[in-house]
């Protein structure tokens, strides 16, 4: 058999893998440049920590837990989080927070979901904020996961006040989403001994929650114990390796589709209006 093709040949970033396939929307795609943010050492960036919350969500783990989990964007929260102008108030705030990312979940009813992801990246540091049940509205909890055991209020402020405009607009009723009716915790986690793992537990505490959503709530949360360090040490590796199948088989599957194209080619005729509506009805104007 024919030698497989070369992995993430050429200069850096000109090689990528994209997930899911298409025509699945919401594609990622991973450079040569991501690549290396997975050797030894490296902070992971915001293209592997997303596109491996998105595979455990579809693939990894799956299953009806994965179902009824929503993973938003890391750029989710760098929108919510953007400093508040002069003069604005708690109200005006949170309705231009929610304006920023209104978009992002037009197509999925969140309060329909038992958990919510988001990833949070702050000061060159990773950490999770998973909302458990927020369609609930009594004896409701929020979930805030932080290797460093800490949470900033600003933190809270700005996932609370997103809940809030988000169930306005979804239900078209009021409901307030204050630490007074919705629970939070800085949770007793596994956590990293160096400056540049804390990418990896991120991904570790999603994939754990998922194979076993934390669901009993008695406060505070001790998961002191809640899976083997060597799951994340082995981590870089096993990241690594799944983009490199992935890279492996889009790469013989386009070729297949080449050669396919070179022995059967098709014409087809297509009238020149359509299509010009067709790329003017494809874009919000």
């Amino acid at each position: 058999p024919a030698d497989p093709p070369p992995l993430w040949s050429g200069p850096t970033g000109c090689c990528s893998s994209t997930y899911p396939a298409a025509p699945c929307k919401g594609r990622i795609t991973v450079t040569k440049e991501d690549l290396a943010c997975l050797g030894g050492g490296e902070f992971l960036n915001d293209v592997i920590i997303d596109f491996y919350l998105k595979y455990l969500l579809l693939e990894g783990v799956g299953g009806p837990v994965a179902e009824r989990s929503h993973v938003f964007s890391s750029f989710f929260y760098k929108q919510l989080s953007r400093r508040r102008a002069a003069g604005e108030n708690d109200i005006i705030l949170a309705q231009k927070r929610h304006q920023r990312v209104k978009t992002w979940t037009r197509h999925v009813d969140i309060f329909t979901k038992d958990f919510l992801f988001v990833p949070v990246n702050q000061e060159a540091h990773w950490y999770l904020v998973v909302v458990c049940f927020p369609g609930l509205e009594k004896d409701q909890y929020e979930d805030f996961q932080s290797p460093t055991g800490e949470l900033l209020s600003s933190d809270a402020f700005a996932v609370f006040s997103y809940l809030q405009v988000e169930w306005e607009v979804r239900r078209a009723t009021p409901r307030r989403f204050t630490p007074d009716n919705m629970m939070s915790s800085n949770c007793r986690v596994p956590q990293q001994d160096n400056s540049s793992d804390c990418g990896l537990y991120l991904l570790q505490y999603a994939e754990s929650f998922l194979q076993n959503p934390v669901v009993h709530f008695n406060l505070p949360l001790g998961l002191d114990n809640w899976f083997p360090r060597q799951l994340v040490r082995q981590k870089r590796e096993e990241i690594r390796s799944l983009i490199m199948r992935m890279h492996r088989s889009q790469t013989v599957n386009s070729q297949s589709l080449k050669d396919v194209d070179l022995k059967y080619p098709i014409f087809q005729c297509v009238n020149k209006f359509a299509l010009s509506d067709s790329i003017h009805n494809s874009y919000d104007l």
